[in-house]
């Protein structure tokens, strides 16, 4: 199973070329999780990490690029959990327009204490969401 949402590509997110500007994609990456936190698991980042305390912080991120994308594409982002441990879940996305694959990307994120920088393990709500997709 997994879980999508689509972007506009934007003028802020393109380099002179009208193709977009390769660290503009590894915002997109977060700006996506961040929506599924949201969307998908029910936790927006704003109480988990000034209420809570609780980040998600990617420990290790690697993308291989396929294709261009340019101003005005309408990408697609699949996020599937690929393995949800104690502490830490890592998703793959697949970026694409119409049937072309842009990017494929693997992300592992930590659920960590903001205040002891140490993880923590998924509360149960959070875990089972994570698994869900």
């Amino acid at each position: 199973m997994s879980w999508s949402t689509h972007r506009i590509v934007e003028f802020q997110h393109c380099d002179p070329a009208g193709i977009v500007f390769y660290p503009r994609y590894f915002e997109m990456i977060s700006s996506t999780i961040e929506e599924y936190f949201r969307a998908h698991v029910g936790h927006n980042f704003a109480p988990m990490h000034f209420t809570d305390k609780r980040g998600v912080p990617t420990v290790k991120i690697t993308v291989e690029f396929k294709q261009p994308s340019r101003l005005e594409d309408n990408l697609k982002f699949e996020l599937t959990a690929l393995n949800v441990g104690n502490s830490s879940v890592k998703f793959e996305m697949i970026c694409s327009c119409e049937d072309e694959i842009r990017f494929v990307a693997q992300s592992t994120l930590v659920r960590m204490n903001l205040d002891t920088g140490k993880s923590e393990i998924w509360p149960e709500d959070i875990r089972e969401r994570l698994v869900a997709t």
